[in-house]
């Protein structure tokens, strides 16, 4: 089963039903740790607090990831929804 962010439904899917949000799994995870979970609409693996405390989203494969800071990445996408790119 797919399952979908919040974040993602509200910027490129509004109205579809989300099944978790990045920003709420991100509050509670603590500096250093991560958390598995697949948004199929942004194609990311896991959710992160890194140790300055800033969010990173994984991309890739569970053998070959890369981390991504999450505010940047949002950024860019709500640009790309807007045609700003």
């Amino acid at each position: 089963m797919a399952e979908f962010s919040k974040e993602y439904c509200d910027i490129w899917d509004q109205g579809f039903p989300h099944d978790f949000s990045i920003e709420s799994i991100a509050k509670d995870l603590h500096k250093g740790n991560y958390y598995p979970i697949i948004c199929e609409g942004f194609g990311s693996i896991a959710i992160a607090k890194d140790k300055w405390g800033r969010t990173k989203l994984a991309f890739g494969s569970t053998d070959d990831y890369v981390w991504e800071d999450y505010e940047e990445f949002i950024t860019k996408q709500k640009e790309r929804a807007n045609g700003i790119e």
